[in-house]
């Protein structure tokens, strides 16, 4: 199998690259923005259809929540547009596709977890961007997975991991916000997921966490308590206080219904995911 990975040095990126080379016997052609700039069409076709690949993973996105709301041409430039782009070449080699979207595509107001089949009515622009791809995507193929998934972290790039230990070592006191529930997600759980996903050809939105739900409070309590950084006092603020450019849905919880109808594989339950990153990472230090 040849897989395409566009935004490849990023966090997801990275780590697909990683779990499809570990499978063997395959081919991966690993573009980052300086390899391949999704918003123009011609060399996206060109090096797409070029390329002739099985699958094309589209990881490459502005995922900058409150950058995109300060900056929404751009965003919708990225997002949508590079979307469409990328899906326009992929109809034209008949490969499949797999889109990686977020669970900012809801507003948070529901009360229990969002199946893939609940209306959409994302609040920001970034989320409204990232739909936008969805429907291009789905618009344009026959042959696509669309994955959405929600507060990604890993080794690579920045995330709320990284920054809960960095900020732990300059600081003995933090406030994390208390009022915003999603579900934590390993990079490397989500990329095998994933892989798993390419062989198939069931197509269609998938819902894609690890398992479980908390708040970015409850997240950063269970960092520091696997990290062993008792010593950390951390306390719970509202999201108002922050005064962020973009809102943000106080509640994303995303429920994996396709995976069960499906008979899929789901992802572990957060806490033991973040537990294995954590080891490793001291492993690798």
């Amino acid at each position: 199998m040849k897989v395409l990975i566009t935004g490849a040095r990023g966090q997801l990126g990275r780590y697909l690259e990683s779990v499809f080379y570990s499978m063997g016997n395959h081919e991966a052609i690993s573009l980052g923005h300086a390899e391949l700039d999704i918003t123009q069409p011609a060399p996206v076709h060109q090096l797409i259809v070029g390329s002739a690949p099985d699958v094309v993973i589209h990881t490459a996105a502005n995922t900058n929540v409150d950058g995109c709301e300060l900056d929404p041409e751009n965003a919708y430039r990225v997002n949508a547009m590079g979307s469409r782009n990328i899906a326009a070449a992929v109809a034209k080699t008949g490969a499949k596709m797999v889109y990686i979207s977020t669970d900012y595509v809801f507003d948070g107001k529901s009360q229990r977890p969002y199946t893939e089949f609940d209306p959409t009515n994302p609040i920001n622009v970034y989320g409204k961007s990232k739909l936008a791809g969805e429907l291009y995507v789905s618009g344009l193929l026959n042959k696509y997975f669309i994955v959405r998934t929600s507060w990604l972290y890993g080794k690579y790039g920045t995330n709320f991991v990284k920054t809960m230990l960095r900020m732990a070592r300059e600081k003995t006191e933090l406030a994390v916000v208390d009022d915003q529930m999603g579900s934590p997600t390993y990079a490397e759980d989500l990329a095998k997921f994933i892989i798993d996903l390419l062989p198939t050809d069931l197509y269609g939105i998938y819902h894609a966490s690890n398992t479980g739900y908390c708040s970015w409070f409850q997240f950063a309590r269970a960092i520091f308590e696997a990290a062993g950084l008792d010593k950390v006092k951390i306390s719970p603020i509202s999201t108002s206080r922050l005064k962020r450019s973009a809102p943000r849905p106080a509640y994303s919880v995303l429920d994996h219904f396709c995976i069960r109808l499906e008979g899929l594989s789901d992802l572990r339950p957060w806490e033991e995911a973040l537990q294995e990153y954590l080891s490793n990472e001291k492993v690798n230090e």
